[in-house]
């Protein structure tokens, strides 16, 4: 019988559809249910997640305004903060978020989402917490699993009355599974099974399309062989089928932008520095819009300003559709041929588990400021430098050998069958889904 369950996100951002799109296939009809915007949602419904998107992106954006756009930003975030993990005690105790969305549901919010959910006898997984608590509360009648999207978790994610609740979370790192935890739930609704990842970057089991590409981004990231000659060992262990036959690119930057296009002023001050190297045919340049039409435009302002408008769609590339799926289709892609994304500390922080090395931009909410720390840990991620000497930094870390370094170890120790592992949990009853070796 075919393995079947409803995957639902929200349309709020990128994090919370890009961890559903890799489960697209388990769903019925193929898509990912936006639980905010679905067709039929009724008026009442649209209106309180349509009034929390505006409040988001608005708080995301805040942060560019001089002085008080900061300051407001930081206190809107203290609301949402993650607390200290130690020392160890109880945080189970409900925050005002929580009871708000509880107050909202007792009074109907997301009863029309769950109706039609039971119209099919099957497991429900959810990339977004008010959605599980939903399920819960208005009779769901099969399992309710809740796939979590950071390094660490704010108390917002788990339940009401977490020690009765029958909510399964599906943790894509360790320190996400001893937080949920502290949090008071219980430990057989708790299953590490790592980030879902997308398919097309892997390549089945044997990783052959991952291991492929990473060759070749090794090949670019160490132009001296300074991580080569240290680290043979380790590359003959893991790549050696694939260093023969390297399928060589252009070393190739992308830059992503997050949902709420916060960051999008930066291309300005990383085109200018980059100019001579992109004329001299150098570098490969992505700059990421996902399906915000502002940032795409502001992008090709800003190569038009710099002069670099014939590179268009030759080196310099813009990444832009107009719906998500179609978005992390083109992303996914993009990503193959990418020796280094330079983006915030998001969930993107898991997709270093492709070899891919990340350098962050500043932090935007707790979540990702823990992000940055599980990242630097794992020695995938370095913080970004000032990105107007950019041309300066890049290739000294490309010359040390460094980003290298971290590709493989995003590699190593990131987490690649979150997908297989999922399916695991839910279609096999599997306690632990993998015995992995990552540490973190």
């Amino acid at each position: 019988m075919e393995k079947q369950a409803w995957i639902v996100a929200v349309d709020m951002g990128y994090g919370h559809q890009r961890a559903a799109y890799p489960l697209r296939h388990l769903s019925p009809t193929g898509k990912v249910i936006s639980a905010n915007n679905y067709q039929g949602i009724p008026e009442k419904d649209f209106r309180i997640w349509h009034e929390s998107e505006v409040f988001y992106g608005f708080v995301s954006r805040l942060i560019n305004f001089p002085l008080i756009g900061k300051y407001l930003f930081n206190l809107y975030d203290r609301l949402q903060s993650i607390k200290d993990f130690y020392p160890r005690r109880n945080l189970s105790k409900p925050n005002l978020q929580i009871r708000e969305m509880y107050s909202l549901m007792k009074n109907g919010w997301g009863e029309d989402l769950i109706k039609y959910l039971n119209t099919k006898d099957i497991p429900l997984i959810t990339t977004f917490f008010a959605v599980s608590f939903m399920a819960e509360e208005h009779g769901f009648k099969n399992d309710i699993y809740c796939v979590l999207c950071d390094a660490d978790i704010s108390r917002t994610w788990v339940s009401l009355n977490p020690q009765k609740s029958r909510i399964k979370y599906l943790a894509p790192c360790r320190r996400v599974v001893d937080r949920l935890k502290l949090y008071g739930v219980k430990d057989e609704n708790i299953f590490l099974t790592g980030f879902p990842l997308p398919e097309e970057n892997l390549g089945g089991s044997s990783l052959k399309v991952l291991k492929s590409d990473l060759a070749a981004r090794i090949h670019n990231l160490d132009p001296l062989k300074r991580y080569r000659q240290k680290y043979a060992d380790t590359v003959a262990r893991f790549l050696q089928d694939h260093t023969q036959d390297i399928k060589k690119h252009p070393l190739t930057l992308t830059f992503a932008v997050g949902g709420a296009g916060a960051q999008k002023m930066m291309a300005a001050d990383i085109l200018s520095s980059l100019k001579k190297r992109l004329l001299k045919n150098e570098l490969n340049l992505n700059l990421v819009a996902g399906t915000r039409n502002d940032v795409y435009l502001y992008f090709q302002d800003q190569i038009s300003q710099c002069g670099l408008k014939k590179l268009l769609g030759k080196n310099i590339n813009i990444i832009f559709a107009l719906e998500k799926e179609d978005y992390f289709t083109q992303f996914n892609e993009c990503l193959r041929t990418t020796d280094v994304l330079w983006t915030k500390p998001s969930e993107l922080v898991f997709y270093t588990a492709l070899g891919v090395p990340l350098i962050t931009a500043p932090s935007l909410g707790a979540q990702e400021v823990y992000n940055r720390t599980w990242l630097k840990t794992i020695g995938a991620g370095i913080s970004q430098n000032t990105p107007k000497y950019v041309h300066e930094w890049l290739f000294d870390w490309i010359d040390s050998g460094w980003l290298a370094e971290a590709a493989m170890s995003g590699f190593l120790d990131g987490r690649q069958f979150g997908v297989n592992n999922m399916m695991d949990v839910v279609f096999g009853g599997v306690k632990e889904p993998t015995k992995s070796y990552q540490l973190m």
